[in-house]
């Protein structure tokens, strides 16, 4: 038996499926008769992590990002690890909006779940590894509490529990 249990807590996107969230959004909103003909687009570029919605008009684009976070929450993708921006003129009359999709565990953020693990009062240890945390305790238990109070935390940040041990 381990003396020393452990988890990581990361934030990755799986961009096979975020590329298949895109595609299914793309032929839902080509079906649905009130954006049939909009021309909207959405689109990742994958070297800068940034992803991409234009349309007609600022409902299409709305609609068309709540199909796109449909898919995203059918396919288990956290919506939290979308960063939007505002709604930005386009050629012509078109409407843009752009998201960073977050890979990694940003500074602060880790911070603040380090502190939020301390106020659980769990024999637990974290520690802020890169872009990563990782937690530490002696009870599995300590370690499960902490995974369901972080999945009911109100903390900002897309996690992923992995490599628990």
């Amino acid at each position: 038996m381990a003396d020393k249990h452990s988890f990581n807590i990361v934030s990755k996107i799986n961009l096979q499926q975020l590329d298949d969230a895109i595609n299914q959004a793309l032929r839902e909103i080509g079906n649905r008769y009130d954006l049939k003909d909009s021309k909207t687009t959405i689109e990742f570029n994958n070297a800068d992590n940034i992803l991409t919605l234009e349309s007609e008009n600022d409902y299409k684009l709305t609609a068309s990002k709540d199909i796109f976070n449909n898919h995203l929450i059918k396919r288990k993708i956290s919506i939290k690890a979308f960063i939007f921006t505002e709604p930005e003129k386009a050629s012509g009359s078109r409407i843009r909006q752009k998201a960073t999709v977050q890979q990694g565990i940003p500074q602060e953020k880790a911070k603040e779940i380090v502190k939020f693990i301390k106020t659980l009062n769990t024999k637990t240890q974290a520690q802020i590894t890169g872009d990563s945390l990782r937690v530490t305790g002696k009870k599995i238990d300590d370690l499960q509490t902490i995974i369901q109070e972080l999945k009911n935390s109100t903390i900002d940040c897309a996690m992923t529990f992995e490599n628990f041990k």
